[in-house]
């Protein structure tokens, strides 16, 4: 039986979400998070996950970085943002950096619900209109084109770095020697074509929002 993750920190949205879908998901079971370190628990536990709702402010998650570290390690599972940020930017790089779908929290229950199933059929989902814009940001598609040539781990490992841990911290987190954490810095810098750990995350920033912005809840 599938699983379908349910995550977002506001317990009455999350709920909501839950029931939305419920209908939808006769033969699968639906859990719910309130960060990402329990959405990356779940998706790495379970034998086989259909679906993630992925809200993109909660903790452990600011802008696109959660989307970005779920898609390194789980490339294989179907992930659907539902945010309040809803403008057409958001959604295009969402899109770009590998989401299935976008839903806005402004969303009625039916739009909801034809998404979720949309996607759960294999299709791409994102409000209408969208897709007839054709705004363009060419070097945000040139970094979300290099960050889908990390491995999973490079991509744990690019994660861990954006929130400033040093490599024996690293090595800690991910059970490896700092041998091997400095190798795999190596190849992440080398593939977002950069020279330090620094440029590193300041182009991992560039997945988050612009300077003085806040992602709404």
């Amino acid at each position: 039986m599938g699983l379908i993750i349910v995550a977002d920190d506001h317990p009455l949205f999350r709920d909501a979400l839950r029931q939305a879908i419920d209908a939808l998901a006769p033969s699968r079971s639906i859990e719910t998070a309130g960060d990402m370190a329990r959405v990356e628990e779940l998706a790495d536990g379970a034998d086989e996950v259909d679906l993630v709702l992925l809200d993109l402010a909660m903790p452990g998650s600011k802008g696109l970085s959660g989307l970005l570290r779920l898609r390194a390690q789980h490339p294989e599972i179907p992930v659907v943002v539902v945010s309040a940020t809803e403008d057409a930017a958001t959604i295009r790089r969402a899109l770009e950096l590998g989401a299935s779908g976008f839903i806005p929290k402004s969303s009625g229950m039916t739009e909801i619900r034809t998404a979720v199933s949309a996607v759960l059929e294999g299709e791409i989902w994102a409000p209408s209109g969208i897709a007839d814009q054709s705004e363009e940001d060419d070097e945000f598609a040139e970094l979300a084109g290099r960050l889908k040539t990390l491995t999973p781990q490079q991509g744990k490992v690019l994660g861990m770095l954006g929130e400033g841990l040093l490599n024996k911290q690293i090595a800690y987190e991910l059970g490896v020697s700092e041998a091997t954490v400095k190798a795999h810095v190596s190849a992440v810098l080398m593939k977002l074509g950069v020279e330090s750990r620094t440029q590193a995350v300041i182009a991992l920033g560039r997945l988050g929002l612009a300077p003085g912005e806040e992602l709404a809840d």
